[in-house]
């Protein structure tokens, strides 16, 4: 998902356009996670960017994109780029010693 989400409307209010960018971020994520798996992959990892525009999106961690929204709502900004790229991750083992 590359897209940038533009917060203002006519007729619906921008507190309602904030909560239905953040509806569609989660049920993007939600559809990805669903996906079936590669043989060789444990889970899906999300590499996401997040900024004021495309150009100005800087990386971020998946479970941080909520805050990011809400920033922009406090802000009072009116647009936001998003992007979010899945792909099959494998989990690291650490191995712990028994001393």
């Amino acid at each position: 998902m590359k897209k940038t989400f533009t917060l203002n409307h006519e007729k619906i209010k921008y507190p309602r356009m904030v909560d239905a960018a953040k509806h569609e971020v989660k049920k993007y994520l939600k559809r990805e996670r669903n996906k079936t798996l590669p043989a060789d992959a444990d889970y899906w990892a999300f590499d996401c960017k997040f900024g004021e525009s495309a150009d100005e999106a800087n990386v971020v961690h998946v479970a941080e994109i909520n805050k990011c929204i809400s920033d922009i709502e406090a802000k009072g900004l009116t647009s936001f780029y998003v992007e979010i790229l899945a792909r099959p991750a494998q989990r690291q083992h650490q191995e712990f010693d028994e001393e």
